[in-house]
């Protein structure tokens, strides 16, 4: 049996509660990438920023930006036929 390895991140909330998050996918939209991440059930949907050549994850604050991204993401990957894992 095959299982897909997923990098992981640590997410600091604003309590400095980490917690450890698999990233689901990466993508595009609207100019912006980005990151789909998992836990537990707990899913997260964070934009990725480029600064002076560092990568950082930004918490998604305006919940209609959150919900036509995540609408347009599910129509994307209901589009494509998923991935054969072969054995």
């Amino acid at each position: 049996m095959s299982s897909r390895e997923r990098d992981l991140i640590t997410i600091e909330d604003e309590r400095g509660i980490e917690k450890q998050y698999a990233v689901e996918a990466l993508f595009d939209m609207r100019n912006q990438t980005y990151a789909l991440l998992q836990s537990n059930g707990e899913a997260l949907l964070m934009r990725v920023e480029n600064e002076k050549g560092e990568q950082y994850l930004v918490g998604l604050t305006d919940p209609e930006e959150r919900d036509s991204i995540l609408d347009a993401y599910q129509i994307a990957v209901e589009a494509t036929p998923a991935e054969k894992e072969f054995r």
